[in-house]
């Protein structure tokens, strides 16, 4: 039988699976009791939390206390602050997402476009029935909805690696795919360890797809982002948190909530910022840089790593609190070389979806070709085998013969004395070819091989270091 865990995006950008009701707490600001009786009386029983203020001075105190989603606000308040005014302030000073409703008994017609210069907000004139304000209540939850969708579907677009699929019968990945199944509907926390391009993200997306979680996966690359910004894309931050921060903006576990944050190498995460996440797992609640409120969150953290954590931990990069605490279930992904076997798999799979992707006609795999791509280490795993695939469908040449021209001399193989010395050559010369290709450069040459800057430059140090000895002897 045929293992994948497919993310159901070969054919586009994939549906993200529908947030929770997107409007869970409300606060009602009116300074006439009736309108504030009626307006409770009708969302008390629909919504989780309605709370009802009569001034500015109490929507504030409630705001600091209660992260509200919505704020039906009347649009002229006795006293110096204007609903709309007010309704700014909560935003920038407390809740990035607060959506408002605002409500007015005068015609004035400067009061509405004042009200509709903010994209989230609807204007209802009083009187109203409670239907109507349903409808807009509505509104908001579909706006709501769609802006959060938007803004994952652009995220994981730009995110997604290029396979699309794990897949295999090897039973290294049968005892996976019945560990994913097992723990999937669990709330634990996952750590997957492996090395660069064995799957760990698809595998983390496995985890999501498999949870029954109805909120969203929102995947991030603890290494690509800047220790100076990781903590406010994370966490959010308010307007003029720090030199820069012209608007309020929610963080990626604000985007998570009721879902899956799949924070990939996190062995490249600061140590300060290591302390505040160990706080969100521990008390499931979050404060966004510049603010001073914590606001609760119901996200499932799934961690992966190409690095040794423990060892991590013993020299003083990684915290040993945090390394338990994220280590409750771990999923080690073997490496490609270890599990030969499915490379024919895969390189059928990856000929058959690149294929369409390039337009070009699915050549056939011979005996040949299957020999060489199983003779080879494939230090890059599943990433590199699809770069490898990638480029002799854009070249025209068969699999196989590219694969040999990048990472064969007839002198090294008809004098391997051993398989281990036959695949390091093999890998020497594929890397040497690759530097040769990127005019030296590491960084080009890791990309095009499909594996990390550090692991090209780990290799070129070994193979020094090698030379050195046998100079020295």
């Amino acid at each position: 039988m045929s293992i994948s865990f497919a993310d159901r995006s070969d054919v586009g950008v994939e549906e993200v699976p529908s947030a929770p009701n997107a409007v869970e707490a409300i606060l009602v600001l009116d300074d006439e009791p009736g309108m504030r009786t009626f307006i409770e009386r009708t969302l008390a029983s629909k919504f989780a939390h309605v709370e009802t203020a009569a001034d500015a001075d109490e929507a504030r105190a409630l705001a600091r206390k209660t992260r509200f989603d919505l704020m039906i606000a009347d649009i002229r308040l006795p006293g110096a602050a204007s609903g709309l005014e007010l309704a700014r302030e909560i935003r920038d000073r407390y809740q990035v997402d607060l959506d408002v409703i605002f409500i007015t008994g005068y015609s004035d017609v400067y009061d509405e476009v004042d009200a509709l210069r903010d994209t989230s907000a609807d204007v209802l004139r009083k009187p109203f029935h409670a239907e109507q304000l349903l409808a807009v209540i509505k509104r908001a939850q579909d706006r709501r909805r769609a802006a959060r969708e938007q803004f994952l579907r652009n995220r994981e677009f730009e995110q997604r690696p290029s396979a699309k699929r794990i897949v295999g019968e090897s039973e290294s990945l049968k005892d996976i795919w019945r560990t994913i199944h097992r723990i999937a509907p669990m709330p634990s926390t996952v750590l997957i360890k492996g090395e660069t391009g064995t799957g760990k993200e698809l595998v983390a997306r496995a985890l999501h797809d498999l949870s029954g979680r109805r909120g969203s996966y929102v995947p991030v690359n603890c290494g690509a982002i800047s220790a100076d910004l990781i903590e406010g894309e994370l966490f959010g931050h308010l307007k003029g948190a720090f030199t820069g921060a012209h608007q309020a903006r929610n963080g990626l576990f604000s985007h998570a909530d009721g879902g899956t944050l799949f924070l990939d190498e996190i062995g490249e995460m600061p140590l300060a910022l290591q302390a505040k996440l160990l706080r969100v797992l521990e008390e499931r609640r979050y404060r966004p840089v510049g603010g001073s409120q914590e606001i609760p969150v119901n996200a499932r953290v799934i961690t992966a790593t190409n690095r040794d954590l423990a060892a991590e931990v013993l020299a003083g990069r990684f915290r040993k609190d945090l390394y338990y605490r994220i280590n409750v279930v771990d999923l080690k992904l073997p490496p490609l070389r270890e599990r030969k076997g499915d490379i024919e798999h895969l390189a059928r799979y990856f000929l058959k979806v690149l294929s369409a992707e390039l337009g070009v006609p699915t050549p056939e795999l011979t005996s040949w070709d299957l020999q060489q791509l199983t003779r080879y280490d494939w230090p890059g795993n599943c990433r590199e085998l699809r770069n490898v695939i990638e480029r002799s469908l854009l070249l025209g040449n068969p699999v196989a013969q590219f694969l040999c021209e990048s990472t064969l001399h007839p002198a090294e193989e008809s004098t391997a004395g051993s398989p281990d010395s036959s695949l390091e050559a093999m890998q020497r010369s594929h890397i040497m070819n690759a530097l040769a290709v990127a005019g030296g450069n590491k960084t080009v040459a890791a990309r095009a091989l499909g594996v990390s800057r550090k692991t090209v430059e780990r290799k070129l140090k070994e193979w020094s270091d090698e030379g050195s000895a046998e100079t020295a002897h």
